[in-house]
């Protein structure tokens, strides 16, 4: 029989890490990126500044 120090607590677990799905949307002359998690990034007049803001969302 084992022992068990934990005295009635469960064990924790830990959530899977939750995947970041990016999109872009374009509103007029302006450019944002969108991530499933809820961030929203600034309006941008260029795509690449807007998946650059993506990116750096996606790496922190």
């Amino acid at each position: 029989m084992q022992q068990d120090d934990s005295q009635g607590v469960p064990p924790q677990r830990q959530a899977p890490p939750q995947e970041h799905l990016i999109s872009t949307v374009e509103k007029g002359p302006f450019c944002s990126a969108a991530c499933s998690c809820g961030w929203r990034g600034p309006a941008r007049r260029a795509r690449g500044r807007a998946r650059a803001d993506a990116a750096a969302h996606r790496e922190a």
